[in-house]
């Protein structure tokens, strides 16, 4: 399942959703808008998409993980829009036979999904002022 939503986000049922009675593994990632980036203090993020090329880019890096490893089911779900503090902005939930196979999995597709899917965030200052970043033009961290 891939997705891109202006609604909060369940986790507990999209984890619940990639369960399997074949899967000996879940795993998930939560993406979660955190006050402090280094010294500056977050009050909010907004996140922007084009969704038909993110939806696109994120059934692209579906395939390629389930060519990767054995997954049973996965969840991509990132939200847009404004969201403040604490608030999830990115869900990754994989179920696998074995738990390195979905720790594997989940950790490419949350770095890979960073990197390579056109989605936008703005971050909002306490100061007042706001940057634009992507992830996949800086460096990694």
């Amino acid at each position: 399942m891939i997705e891109i939503t202006e609604a909060t986000i369940d986790h507990a049922a999209l984890t619940e959703r990639v369960r399997s009675n074949q899967a000996g593994a879940v795993c998930s990632f939560l993406g979660t808008v955190r006050e402090m980036t280094g010294d500056r203090q977050t009050t909010s993020l907004d996140y922007e998409a084009y969704p038909e090329m993110a939806l696109k880019k994120m059934g692209e890096l579906e395939a390629e993980a389930r060519q990767r490893w054995p997954i049973l089911d996965l969840a991509l779900v990132h939200r847009v829009g404004h969201l403040g503090l604490g608030e999830i902005s990115v869900v990754v939930a994989v179920s696998c036979p074995h738990r390195n196979q979905a720790f594997e999995a989940c950790r490419w597709l949350i770095d890979t999904l960073k990197e390579v899917v056109p989605i936008w965030k703005k971050e909002v200052w306490a100061d007042g002022t706001e940057e634009w970043v992507h992830p996949g033009l800086g460096p990694k961290v």
